[in-house]
């Protein structure tokens, strides 16, 4: 297991399943704030986790709430306290990518360039692949160079899926300014 997978077992206190348009979503929390959201079966799923289910936990409900009402297409942001489990360079990549605006793309080197380090490419994609809390931190808008849709933990389909509803509809080309500046209020929030 990773440090972020031992992690998630030991420190996770609540967990519950959302049912989504695109599959099943394991939701988890620590004391700290939420601090997974996998699809079922994507890539570094934590798999079976000792936590208690409990779908009455407020955090949970909170989370499954914003997220039914993106997938209705009411919501493009996300007002959660994250208690994200990580290395500290994983953790600065994902804030990164909290600042990808909704309905935008990036690259994977506009990361790396956004974090200082520029040849921190592959690093800066194994990290976004690692991404614990899909949909909220959204990795879904991060796409290869020349616009193609790369690599998704969830799977491509559901990445195509993603950016649709963000009504993103043709990656050609993609934007260096779609990465804001440090926000002032972020959209989800770290424990």
């Amino acid at each position: 297991m990773s440090f972020a997978t031992d992690s998630i077992h030991t420190h996770c206190t609540a967990q519950a399943t959302l049912a989504s348009p695109l599959g099943p979503v394991l939701l988890a929390r620590t004391a700290g704030g939420l601090a997974g959201a996998w699809f079922e079966g994507q890539q570094h799923h934590p798999g079976a986790l000792a936590a208690r289910v409990q779908p009455t936990d407020a955090l949970l409900q909170e989370a499954a709430r914003q997220l039914q009402a993106y997938f209705d297409g009411g919501r493009s942001t996300f007002e959660l306290p994250l208690d994200l489990q990580g290395t500290a360079f994983q953790r600065s990549v994902w804030q990164v990518l909290q600042r990808i605006a909704p309905g935008a793309t990036c690259s994977y080197g506009d990361i790396a360039t956004a974090l200082g380090s520029p040849s921190s490419v592959r690093a800066v994609g194994g990290a976004i692949g690692r991404n614990p809390v899909s949909v909220i931190v959204p990795c879904h808008r991060v796409v290869g160079r020349d616009g193609s849709l790369t690599g998704y933990a969830g799977g491509v389909d559901r990445k195509r899926a993603l950016l649709r509803l963000e009504r993103v509809t043709h990656v050609a080309h993609v934007a260096h300014v779609a990465i804001a500046a440090s926000p002032n209020k972020p959209r989800a929030t770290p424990a």
